[in-house]
């Protein structure tokens, strides 16, 4: 594929017909530039693809050994067992690593995409946040050649380079084991159905009751954070049903073990009256009492797929093209939290 000519100070001086001296002291907002001439020349520049140079003009053409992760949260044990497999990976093949963090947030993920084009970054590495609704941040490196692969959070309808787990089996197992212990009235504790995460988990939720001739209830699920508070509000949703759930299906382990502390404190027994499942199989699961069933998420290795597939790219080893989505194994975890049957 033919990569975009470099587009330099030169370049845009010429379309607008200043001396290059000046398009360079405006790029670098420097005051002795009108904030007129500014805007009208950063917009140009935009338009134009320009990448800011941090380098020596005599290392232009050369590769800057540094990867950009895009993380939409760290706060989590699952992305931090990620960016472990990423690191791992990356230390090994001697590219260094630039973190990117948007905190759930779209504008943040366009701010950092931003930033690592203009830092040269040799390749891309991105989980979405909870709205961002389009790739056109991305579409910058994709006109320069430099690759991006997404994990957990994609736009699966795209044919940008992915690595994902089966989302929609993993929710359809957490179901049917639940319906499997008894349950008949399954509630779905969940987040954002923009990602496509918790879209497929739900929509292997729905299929199992289906499947089991179970009717699918829009009451019964709840879509909320999962921070502590919005594990606590979730919580009290279920406790304010007048028919409680006799099982819960949650696509988070610290929610989960929030919504199982708030029940056991308002009387309820888990799982004697709810059955409860997880997912990720986070740590916190094997220490809550009952000990958390869970879907087994393998981050670490997820991370070590996601970078080996883009350094194996950069360093021509493989065309990350010819397979765009990788899937990760996923399986479930049977604890206590689950196990009605025989229990009194």
């Amino acid at each position: 594929m033919k990569t975009e000519k470099e587009i330099t100070i030169y370049d845009i001086a010429s379309k607008i017909g200043i001396a290059p001296s000046t398009v360079s002291r405006a790029l670098n907002n420097n005051p002795t530039i009108s904030a007129a001439t500014r805007k009208k020349i950063t917009e140009l520049a935009e338009k134009l693809g320009y990448q800011h140079n941090p380098f020596a003009r005599n290392l232009r053409m050369q590769k800057t050994h540094t990867i950009g992760v895009i993380l939409h949260e760290l706060n989590s044990q699952f992305i931090t067992s990620v960016l472990a497999g990423i690191e791992k990976v990356a230390t090994e093949s001697k590219y260094n690593l630039i973190i990117g963090h948007s905190g759930e947030n779209a504008k943040i993920e366009v701010v950092n995409a931003n930033n690592f084009f203009h830092k040269r970054v040799d390749g891309i590495i991105a989980s979405l946040s909870f709205d961002t609704d389009d790739l056109n941040h991305f579409k910058q490196f994709q006109n320069k050649n430099i690759p991006v692969v997404f994990f957990d959070r994609v736009f699966e309808k795209s044919d940008a380079a992915k690595v994902i787990i089966n989302n929609y089996q993993a929710g359809y197992d957490a179901t049917a084991h639940l319906i499997a212990q008894g349950c008949k009235r399954i509630a779905h504790i969940t987040s954002s159905l923009k990602r496509n995460v918790y879209s497929e988990r739900k929509n292997g939720y729905k299929k199992a009751l289906e499947d089991h001739k179970i009717k699918y209830d829009e009451k019964l699920v709840i879509i909320d954070g999962f921070k502590e508070e919005d594990a606590i509000r979730s919580a009290k949703r279920i406790l304010a049903m007048k028919h409680l759930p006799d099982g819960i299906f949650i696509t988070n382990d610290f929610c989960a073990a929030v919504v199982i502390q708030n029940l056991k404190d308002a009387g309820i027994r888990v799982p004697q009256d709810i059955a409860v499942v997880g997912f990720n199989n986070d740590s916190i699961g094997k220490v809550i009492s009952p000990k958390l069933t869970t879907i087994n998420y393998p981050g670490f290795e997820m991370g070590q797929v996601v970078a080996r597939t883009l350094v194996n790219h950069l360093k021509g080893i493989w065309d990350m093209n010819l397979t765009n989505t990788v899937i990760i194994k996923s399986e479930l975890i049977v604890r206590e939290s689950s196990l009605k049957k025989g229990k009194d």
